[in-house]
């Protein structure tokens, strides 16, 4: 099946992640394999993602692997049939979770390593000091993020969408706790 077979928005779909995927870090043809089966109705094998993006099969190989290693496809096997299928997880929540799960592993993790390893140094100089101070207010952010990360991942799929969908209300809350908190320190210093 030559790409044409492809229905347009599929195409224009997989043109687009692919685009975006050298912007996430990722090569262009692996962004495009993922989006083609993340689209798919049923689990492709490498001849027909090699056939449906008219890649070459060695890339279609290499890209299959870098997908699996990010824990992105599954593979899966069909009776009588040696060759290998790949599919997406159905369920979109669970993507991004293991895609966090491996930024977290492979960016987040060396840093904070990297970070917590320069706050145990004596700094020698006003310069490193600052520099210490700068890392360690860094650090404190990273890791709050992930603690909170942490919370969101354990909650169930529903319940971390209605947090997200709250974003607004969660601030204006935010913003009304804040100027009730300056109201009520500002009343007393004003009567004294």
């Amino acid at each position: 099946m030559p790409t044409a077979s492809l229905p347009p928005l599929n195409r224009q779909f997989v043109a687009h992640f692919g685009e975006m995927g050298s912007k996430w870090g990722i090569n262009r043809t692996v962004g495009q394999i993922y989006a083609l089966i993340f689209l798919s109705e049923r689990a492709l094998n490498a001849d027909e993602i090699a056939e449906l993006l008219e890649f070459s099969r060695s890339n279609v190989s290499t890209g299959l692997k870098e997908l699996q290693a990010w824990r992105l496809v599954r593979l899966r096997h069909h009776p009588g049939d040696r060759r290998e299928y790949f599919e997406a997880p159905a369920d979109v929540w669970e993507i991004f979770r293991v895609l966090a799960e491996e930024r977290r592993r492979r960016e987040i993790e060396p840093t904070l390593s990297m970070l917590r390893m320069a706050l145990l140094e004596e700094p020698e100089s006003e310069a490193e000091r600052h520099a210490q101070q700068r890392m360690r207010e860094m650090h404190d952010l990273i890791d709050r993020l992930m603690t909170w990360f942490d919370d969101v991942q354990r909650l169930a799929p529903e319940t971390a969408m209605q947090l997200m969908g709250m974003g607004a209300t969660v601030t204006k809350v935010l913003g009304l706790k804040d100027r009730l908190t300056g109201a009520a320190k500002a009343r007393p210093a004003s009567k004294e």
